[in-house]
């Protein structure tokens, strides 16, 4: 006997504003994923410390035929994201994606680490994404539907010179987990994505203060892959554009590890 089902979806608003906002997006990952994002049809606010690298952004976005707009905040300061997040809704429309991309490093070992490099790699990541979070979810709440993806890594996991933002990615996995319990019920979703290597500058930077060149870094790091290579920010985007999707709706608290193999 064949039975019919009936589907207890909650609809999905008909149409709802399709912007987003993109923090540390003046390069990288950030980058990868607001060009990304443009392509998938939205108007983005790409947010970064650096004015003239989220201008850039966002100018190469606008020449392609898209709609953006790059600006300069600290995303641990609170009145500098409420301004930012309200310029965005102002300019493009009210934000219903936001990427928490935004992240510094300041590695040491423990007995050498200063409490500023604690702080400050806390207050970008664990603050920073903390009040883009609270400052965005309005929009989202007010339209019945939402996407939030915080940026957290495999190390997370643990990593020999980093206990700052080994923390600090650790913590927005359970920042992530606690969004998708409240938010859910507005129509809001709130996935991870921890990505392995990635060959960003960020990776440069580590390589050279290994002292090593970075093509041997990345050749080195490729043979502990079990896809062989190392990944590129567009890995990251890919995975972001899947997650702020309609098809995703059913996807929530769930943390990704984008890393070329089963790091988790």
């Amino acid at each position: 006997m064949r039975r019919s089902f009936v589907s207890v979806d909650k609809p999905v608003p008909e149409s709802p504003s399709r912007v987003a906002v993109v923090t540390g997006a003046g390069r990288g990952i950030g980058a990868a994923v607001a060009r990304r994002l443009a392509e998938d049809g939205f108007a983005v606010g790409l947010i970064d410390l650096d004015e003239a690298g989220a201008k850039a952004g966002a100018d190469a976005i606008t020449a392609a035929g898209g709609k953006a707009v790059g600006l300069a905040a600290d995303i641990s300061d609170a009145e500098e994201v409420d301004r930012v997040v309200a310029e965005v809704a102002d300019t493009l429309g009210p934000p219903t994606v936001l990427v928490n991309n935004a992240g510094i490093t300041r590695d040491n070992l423990l007995f050498k680490m200063s409490e500023s490099d604690w702080d400050s790699v806390m207050g970008v990541h664990l603050r920073g994404a903390f009040l883009m979070s609270r400052a965005v979810q309005k929009h989202m709440t007010d339209q019945g539907w939402g996407r939030i993806v915080s940026l957290s890594s495999t190390s997370a996991l643990g990593n020999r010179g980093q206990a700052n933002y080994s923390t600090a990615k650790a913590g927005l996995q359970g920042f992530t987990k606690t969004l998708a319990v409240e938010l859910g019920k507005f129509g809001v979703t709130a996935n991870a994505i921890a990505p392995g290597f990635i060959a960003t500058d960020m990776t440069a930077a580590t390589a050279e203060r290994l002292g090593m060149g970075f093509e041997d870094f990345k050749a080195a790091a490729a043979k502990e892959i079990p896809v062989r290579r190392v990944g590129a920010p567009e890995d990251i985007a890919h995975t972001v554009s899947f997650l702020v999707s309609d098809g995703a709706g059913f996807v929530s608290g769930q943390v990704i590890y984008v890393a070329g193999g089963p790091k988790a």
